[in-house]
């Protein structure tokens, strides 16, 4: 069994068929098609059944696909503990983080990164909760930011922050200026928020305003479904909707005075940020370095990741 036809292999599954991969692994099709066919035969199985959308899983497959991805992830491993003999100053590091958590603050610290590791290769990939934790489990990330702690056993999850989660409106909304907002005034108003996405779980993000909504018994509310967090500032901003925001994603919003805070303390939450990495995956110095700035930069701060 070889390395390219396992990579070949997890390279289909991720792609969506045969001539995606070898356009994603500058491959002729026929090449794809070799490696796969010299992968079963090893196997002893079919790995793919062929449909007319394209190619779907057999049970052998879904029986291997942990397998090729976990030693995918141990020889990129492998690289990074050649990589390290040059110390933390060298190297390439992964970061998947959530979407809603690139606010200035994070930017900023990522930024003071490569200033002080500028031989450090810093990826950065955005994806949801449970997406970042796919990446960093299947070895495609190094290290994951996302919202709630994750129990799969391959994953390490370690809460670095706390990320409150604020009620806004319009500054022309009627409740903009209260100096406090009960229940019942927001009775028939509609929420400005992420669309429940099917298959990837129950998001935390996600399911922070449908929480926070049942607790304050307005669970009955209208939900504007809108995918794009800067998408919901500009639509709360017009007067579309309310919505729950990470607080260090509106700060500079709050500051111009585009958007207000509602003075709702029943509806202020806060979701658990979590760092997470493979449990035995190596951890380069560069790496360890990322660590350091990410916590550091949650610790000082209580509203963003750095101020």
């Amino acid at each position: 069994m070889e390395l390219d036809q396992v990579e070949a292999f997890v390279v289909i599954v991720r792609r969506g068929g045969f001539t995606r991969a070898a356009g994603a692994l500058h491959l002729s099709q026929p090449a794809i098609s070799r490696r796969v066919h010299l992968l079963e035969h090893e196997l002893g199985a079919p790995l793919f059944e062929r449909v007319r959308s394209g190619v779907i899983l057999t049970d052998a497959g879904r029986a291997f696909l942990p397998h090729a991805e976990a030693l995918l992830a141990s020889m990129r491993d492998g690289i990074d503990a050649v990589g390290a003999v040059r110390g933390a100053t060298h190297g390439t590091v992964t970061l998947a983080i959530v979407g809603t958590l690139a606010s200035t603050g994070l930017t900023k610290g990522l930024s003071r990164f490569r200033e002080a590791y500028p031989t450090v290769d810093l990826r950065i990939r955005t994806a949801l909760s449970a997406e970042v934790s796919e990446l960093v489990r299947r070895g495609d990330a190094t290290l994951g930011l996302r919202y709630g702690n994750d129990p799969h056993p391959e994953l390490v999850s370690a809460k670095i922050h706390d990320e409150p989660m604020v009620p806004v409106c319009s500054p022309r909304h009627r409740l903009a200026r209260a100096r406090r907002v009960e229940r019942r005034a927001l009775s028939g108003e509609k929420w400005v928020a992420f669309p429940p996405r099917a298959g990837t779980g129950r998001d935390p993000y996600v399911s922070a305003l449908a929480q926070a909504l049942a607790a304050a018994g307005l669970d009955a509310s209208d939900i504007v479904p809108i995918d794009s967090l800067t998408a919901q500032k500009r639509m709360v901003e017009a007067g579309f909707g309310l919505a729950l925001l990470p607080a260090s994603s509106i700060d500079e919003e709050l500051r111009a005075g585009t958007l207000c805070a509602l003075r709702m303390p029943s509806l202020r939450i806060s979701v658990a940020v979590v760092l997470i990495h493979r449990r035995r995956a190596f951890q380069s110095g560069a790496t360890r370095a990322l660590v350091a700035v990410l916590t550091d930069g949650a610790n000082r701060t209580t509203n963003s990741w750095v101020k």
